[in-house]
Formats: structure tokens, sequence, C-alpha cells
């Protein structure tokens, strides 16, 4: 039997930032390299490289692409004294994700598009997507019994109002179809779409077909966004857009259960409010960077964690249920902080904070209250590899005190339950290649090394390595 000596939390914080400094000052070490005299690529060469299988002319009214992101995952054995019914198996694991989505859009005229998107998302990740807040594939489909079948992603209505301050410059793209838009306006958006198609969006980190693989990297991990199992909601979205930045709102529909596939329809029991406010500030003397302050309050049929507790040491469950506390009009509510900066022309960096109350049952994303993030990537025309990338990233996860009390009784949630707990938080460090292979295709090798897998001390650290293939059709 494997057997690794057991890390003190001090040691483990300082192994996993010294891994991302020593990525992060080798990546400074190039970045210095390329910016010397000689060395810059001519002016718009990035522009003129094919990045897609098809090409996806401006001037047409209609979008159609697609994508295929294939993700193979595996670890080897790790330390585990012990395992519940939700943990990360301590065995060598290898299992492979798989989505495919079909990108439609219509231009009814230079302000209205209409977008539809179907999607297939098949595969397991490690371990059926348990065992971990910072899941390591954000691809996986949390309910692997859905299967293949495919289904309606997407389904908006967009308007722009404009409000003034002449035209500027938009990348079209699968949720825009317009090349140009109002510089000062007001989008109104109705449909079928993911919370995080436009709040939490960060450039560096926030695209697992191309750049992290981690749920916890690529979002927010606090914020508790309202979704099904597949990651979409129905509901509506207004947003002010000006050149200093914009702020936006949505109010979206909530599962009807923890992680569940069916959306509640009806507002007045269960809804979920977002809002975000954006800004465009000079942090450095580089080029504008971006913050982004969310807040979210989310309404639904939560059960309570100190409810469960108290149940269980009053003899009345066999162990902590937080599935028989549930009341409708439970209240969770969040906040988190997103900022992302332009170093140089080739060199970006981000950072994230969130922070929800960790009272009621973590509700549609994931099992994490608190998270601290941040990392950079790095283009690759350094090496003459102008389309590629690099990048690593660190991110801390932790739980609230009642939601740890009651995975450490035996308590389970839609994710974690190792039957008992010594907690510990969750870090994880991310490092990943992306290699342009021939116009849309692209490979990406991925590390993840995980200390404290499910905030559990008596189990891991877990080495997590990864293959993706992404084709852009």
């Amino acid at each position: 039997m494997r057997t690794t000596r057991r890390r003190q939390p001090i040691g483990t914080w300082t192994q996993a930032l010294a891994e991302l400094c020593s990525v992060l000052l080798l990546l400074r070490g190039v970045v210095r390299a390329q910016d010397s005299p000689g060395s810059a690529a001519p002016a718009g060469i990035e522009d003129s490289l094919p990045t897609s299988v098809f090409s996806h002319p401006e001037s047409s009214r209609f979008w159609v692409s697609g994508q295929i992101n294939t993700i193979g995952q595996g670890h080897p054995s790790f330390r585990s004294p012990y395992r519940g019914p939700n943990s990360l198996r301590p065995t060598a694991e290898l299992d492979v994700s798989n989505v495919m989505t079909l990108y439609t859009g219509y231009s009814l005229n230079p302000t209205t598009d209409v977008v539809l998107d179907v999607e297939s998302a098949g595969g397991r990740g490690i371990s059926s997507a348990l065992g971990l807040a910072g899941f390591t594939d954000l691809d996986v489909v949390r309910s692997p019994d859905l299967g293949w079948t495919p289904y309606l992603a997407r389904f908006l209505i967009h308007k722009a109002f404009a409000l003034g301050g002449g035209q500027r410059e938009s990348e079209r793209g699968p949720l825009t179809m317009q090349a140009q838009l109002p510089a000062r306006r007001l989008d109104v958006r109705l449909g079928k779409f993911s919370l995080v198609d436009f709040f939490d969006v960060n450039a560096v980190g926030g695209d697992s077909h191309l750049q992290f693989m981690n749920w916890t990297v690529d979002n927010n991990g606090a914020y508790d966004y309202a979704a099904n199992t597949r990651g979409y909601t129905w509901g509506g979205i207004v947003e002010f857009q000006d050149r200093w930045g914009g702020a936006r709102f949505a109010e979206a529909m909530m599962p009807k259960v923890a992680n569940g596939e069916n959306l509640d329809v009806n507002l007045a029991r269960a809804h979920s409010e977002n809002l975000e406010f954006e800004f465009h500030p000079r942090i450095i003397p580089r080029p504008q960077g971006t913050v982004r302050l969310l807040s979210y309050v989310n309404h639904a049929d939560m059960g309570k964690y100190r409810a469960a507790i108290d149940a269980f040491l009053a003899g009345l469950e066999p162990r902590p249920d937080i599935t028989a506390t549930r009341r409708q009009g439970r209240v969770k509510y969040g906040f988190g902080v997103n900022l992302e900066q332009p170093i140089s022309d080739r060199w970006r960096a981000f950072a994230r904070w969130g922070w929800n109350d960790g009272r009621n049952e973590s509700f549609a994303y994931t099992e994490c209250d608190r998270t601290l993030a941040f990392g950079s990537d790095l283009r690759g025309n350094g090496w003459h590899r102008r389309a590629d990338k690099a990048g690593a990233a660190f991110v801390s996860n932790g739980l609230s005190g009642d939601h740890r009390r009651y995975l450490a009784l035996g308590g389970s949630g839609f994710l974690l339950g190792d039957g008992k707990l010594n907690y510990g938080r969750e870090t994880i460090v991310e490092a990943y290649y992306t290699a342009h292979l021939w116009r849309g295709f692209f490979l990406s090798p991925d590390l993840q090394h995980i200390h404290n897998p499910g905030y559990n001390k008596d189990r891991g650290p877990v080495l997590v390595y990864a293959l993706r293939l992404h084709i852009d059709l």
C-alpha cells in the first residue's frame, strides 16, 4: 500500500505557493527575453493566423460555428486512510469527457440578434466529478447518467438600445453577431443562457477550452450561480455599457433541488438576482485593466447546515442530512471581486476573491464558501509560436464553520462527503500549455496539484494530469 507523509498546513501553503511562483518567474523571464529589441512579431500578424477550421465572414447576417472539446484526465493512487460516499477515489483513475456545441445566430437588424445553440456533453470526470470543490474538469456534467443526448444550451434574443457616444468595434462571435455596437448602450437579453456567459467573465481565467480546466480557476468558486446540472438557466439580463465600464443585472430561475436538472418556473417561489459593476481603471502604467464587483442572492428550497447538525445531535437522524432540512424561501447570498490586467503585449494576470454566507446548502455550482485565486498567461511569440499560450494559477478554497462541521460529522453534500473531515483549505496549483496545431486544432497538456482534496488534510495530495484536444469549427 502506498503511503504519503502527512503534510502540515503551513507546509502545504508554502509548497503550493512555491510551485506557482516558480512557474510565474519562468514566464517573467520569457517575457523579458521576448520584449528585447528585434523580438516583436510584425504588427497584425496575430490577426492573420487562422484559429478556426472555417472562416466566419464579418459581413454575414448569419453565424454558424461549432466546437469539440475532449479532455482525458487521470491521477495516480494517493494516501487515503478512509473514504466516504462522495470521496475522490484514492486508486488510480483515467476518464474522458467530451463536449460538442453547435453555435447558430442571426442578426435581425444592426441592434438585434437571435442566438440558438445545441450541445452534447458526455463521458465522465475522475470519480464521477465527486470529492473536490475545485474539480479538475469544467466540462464534466455533474450527473453523468444524463448521457450524450443533445439538448438546447442557449436560446437568446439580444437587443441593444443606443444611448449616444458613437460606435465602437465589437468582436463577432457566438453570442454577438454585430461587428459594431453603440459605445453607450443598454443591452437586453431574454431566454436561456449560462450566467457565467455574462457575469464573472475573465479573459485570462475563464475558458476551459483553451485555458485552465479547474472549476474554481475558470469561475469564482463561491459564486453559486443559478443553473441546472448542465450549467444553464432561463431568465433575463439588462446591461448598461459605456466606455468607462458598465453594470449588469440578471433575474434567473433556480433548480428545484440542489444540482438538479429541472428548473423551478415559479419565480415567486424560487429565483436568483445577480448584480455586477465593471470598471476599466489604469492600475499600472500599462493598458487598462478590468475590475468587476459581483453580488448575488438566491432564493430556493434549500437545506440549512445548522438545522441538519442539530437534528443529528438530538438523535433525530442517523447522520446529518441536509436534504431533510429543506425549506422553501431560504436565501443564500454572496460577493465576488474579479480582476484582469495586461502586463505587457503578451503577458496578462488575473485574480478573483469570493465569499458567500455558507449557512444554507451549496445548491447550483460547487461546495465552496470562500475562494481566492490568481495567476497569469503568456502568449508564445517569444518562442515563435504566435497562437500558443501557457498559463499558471493558484486557488485556495474554504468552507463556512457550519458547512465544515456538517461534513466532519459525516454529512454529505451533492459533491463532498468523506464520512468525516480533518479540515484544511483545499489548495490547487494548475499549469497548462496550449499548442496551436493547425487552423482550429489545439492540443493542451495540463497539470493540477491538489492539497487537501475535499478540504480534508487526511487525504492526498493528488496530482491530476490531463490532455485536451480542442477543435474550433
